[in-house]
C-alpha cells in the first residue's frame, strides 16, 4: 500500500515505523529537514521536505497514485486543507486526519463530508485518551482495557498480586475456579520477559497478565489475579485542558471530582462548565493545597497537563502524601517504560491511543479494529472473516489446525452476538469477528494474508 504521512511528530514517526515494517511504501512529509534526515537513516522510507498543505509538496510526495493520506501535523487547519487538496487535485481514495479542536469535532457531521471537507476518518487524540482513562476508572486494577466486537469482547492487561486466588496456581486451575466463565490468558510478562502461557504455567505475584474474555466477565477474571479493588469514588484531576475537563465531565455524576488548574481564567471557565466538580485555581506541586483537599482520601490522582515532567512529579508527590493510585499522561514513549509499575501506577499515552485508532483504518482488508499493547510491542486486532471454504485460508477449519506465526493466537470470536473463546476445536465460519493477539507486531503482514480471502492476493 502506498501511504503518505503528513507530520513527523511523535504520532507520525511512530505510525511510519509501524507501517514501514509491514511492507508498505511510506512517504513522510514535514518542514523540518534535519528530523526527516534522521528518520530516513533509521527507516526504509521516502521523505519530502515542505509544507503539508502545499499542492507542490503533495505532488512531490506522490499523491497522484497514493492509496492513503494520513494528516497528523500539529495543526488541525493544515490537516483539513491537505485532505481537501488531496481529494480535489489528486483524487486520493482515503484520507485520515487528526483533529483536536473541540469546536470542529462538535460540528463534524456537517463539516467532514465529501462535498465540504472530504475527510474519511477523523482521529481525535483527546477523545481517545478520555475513553482510555474512563475505561481504567471503570475497571479498578486494570493497566489497559481494549474493547472489540461492539464492546462485547475485551483484551485486558493487569498485574497479579498476592491474594488473587489463581496466584501460585497453574492456569488450568482457572476452569475449576470459574466453571461457568470462559477466558483465555494470552500473555504473561515476568521480570521483563514474555512468557507464552501453557495450561501448566504457574501464575506468580508480580506477573503482568494479558487475557481475553467477554466484556461482562472482566471483573470476575481480574478477581482471580488480585484482590478486586473497590470502585473508585474520589478522583483528583490536575490540568483543565480538553482531556482533563472531558474526564471530569464524564465522572462528576457518579464520583466526587476535584480539579486543579493553574490558569485562573481557565479555572473560572471550568467552574462554570462543570456543575458538580470542585475546581481549584492552584499548583498540584503545592503540598499545602493537596493536604487541604485531603489527598490521603483520594482513590485516584490523575495528572493530565501537557508537561510530562510536571505530571510525573505531581503524581509522585501525591502518592507520597497518601493518594491510593496515580495515573499520569505521558507524551514521550521513553518515559512510559521508565516510570510505570514503580511509584506511578498507570501511564497513559496519547500517541499509543492515536496509533491504535489509526492502525484500525490503515490495516489491509477486513481488519476493523486494532489495539496497541505493552506500549507498542504487542498488538490485538479484530478482523471480519469473509469468503468461503474455497477462497478463505481459515473458513471451515479448526482453530488448532491454523498455521499461525510464533506468538500469534486467536483468542476469541464473536458469532451472531455470541462470544466464543477460541479453543482448538472451534471451527471458523464466514462473518465471524475474530480477535487475534500478537506478541510481536512484526507478524502483522502474515496475519493479514491469512485472514483475507485468497482472491485479494492474486
Amino acid at each position: 500500500m502506498k501511504i503518505i504521512i503528513l507530520g513527523a511528530g511523535q504520532v507520525g514517526t511512530t505510525l511510519a515505523a509501524n507501517l514501514v515494517s509491514e511492507d508498505n511504501d511510506i512517504t513522510l512529509v514535514d518542514n523540518e529537514e534535519t528530523r526527516l534526515e534522521n528518520l530516513q537513516d533509521k527507516h526504509d522510507l521516502r521523505v519530502v521536505t515542505g509544507s503539508a498543505s502545499s499542492p507542490q509538496t503533495l505532488r512531490e510526495a506522490g499523491a497522484m497514485d497514493a492509496d492513503l493520506l494520513v494528516a497528523v501535523t500539529n495543526s488541525d487547519e493544515v490537516n483539513m486543507v491537505a485532505s481537501q487538496i488531496a481529494y480535489t487535485l489528486f483524487h486520493t481514495p482515503t484520507k485520515i486526519a487528526r483533529i483536536r479542536n473541540a469546536e470542529y469535532l462538535r460540528e463534524k457531521e456537517k463539516l467532514f463530508q465529501p462535498d465540504v471537507i472530504p475527510i474519511d476518518h477523523i482521529i481525535s487524540p483527546e477523545n481517545l485518551v478520555t475513553e482510555d482513562i474512563i475505561r481504567l476508572i471503570d475497571y479498578p486494577g486494570a493497566l489497559q482495557v481494549a474493547h472489540f466486537a461492539d464492546k462485547q469482547i475485551s483484551v485486558v492487561v493487569c498485574k497479579a498480586y498476592y491474594g488473587g486466588p489463581l496466584v501460585g496456581y497453574a492456569i488450568s486451575a482457572l476452569r475449576e475456579h470459574m466453571p461457568h466463565i470462559d477466558c483465555r490468558i494470552v500473555s504473561i510478562l515476568r521480570q521483563d520477559k514474555v512468557i507464552r502461557p501453557q495450561a501448566s504455567t504457574i501464575i506468580e505475584a508480580g506477573d503482568e497478565v494479558t487475557f481475553i474474555c467477554a466484556t461482562i466477565h472482566i471483573k470476575a477474571v481480574m478477581a482471580e489475579l488480585q484482590r478486586l479493588e473497590r470502585p473508585y469514588k474520589r478522583i483528583m484531576i490536575v490540568g483543565g485542558g480538553n482531556i482533563g475537563s472531558n474526564v471530569a465531565l464524564q465522572l462528576e455524576n457518579h464520583c466526587t471530582v476535584k480539579l486543579i488548574e493553574r490558569n485562573p481564567e481557565r479555572a473560572t471557565q471550568l467552574a462554570e462548565k462543570l456543575s458538580k466538580t470542585l475546581v481549584f485555581h492552584g499548583d498540584a506541586s503545592d503540598q499545602s493545597l493537596l493536604f487541604e483537599e485531603q489527598i490521603e482520601n483520594i482513590d485516584v490522582f490523575i495528572s493530565l497537563t501537557s508537561d510530562d515532567e510536571a505530571n510525573i512529579m505531581s503524581s509522585l508527590l501525591a502518592k507520597r502524601l497518601g493518594a491510593k493510585k496515580v495515573m499520569v499522561l505521558i507524551q514521550r514513549m521513553a518515559y512510559i517504560n521508565l516510570i510505570q509499575g514503580g511509584a506511578v501506577d498507570i501511564a497513559v499515552s496519547p500517541q499509543q491511543a492515536t496509533i491504535s485508532a489509526l492502525l484500525g483504518h490503515v490495516r489491509k482488508g477486513d481488519i476493523i479494529n486494532v489495539a496497541s499493547l505493552r506500549h507498542g510491542i504487542a498488538e490485538a486486532l479484530e478482523a471480519v472473516i469473509h469468503g468461503d471454504a474455497d477462497s478463505s485460508n481459515i473458513i471451515g477449519r479448526k482453530v488448532g489446525e491454523l498455521k499461525l506465526p510464533n506468538g500469534a493466537l486467536i483468542g476469541a470470536i464473536l458469532r451472531d452476538d455470541t462470544v466464543i473463546i477460541a479453543k482448538k476445536d472451534v471451527v471458523i465460519q464466514e462473518n465471524d469477528h475474530v480477535i487475534v493477539y500478537l506478541a510481536d507486531k512484526k507478524y502483522v503482514p502474515e496475519i493479514e494474508k491469512l485472514l483475507q480471502p485468497t482472491a485479494f492476493f492474486i
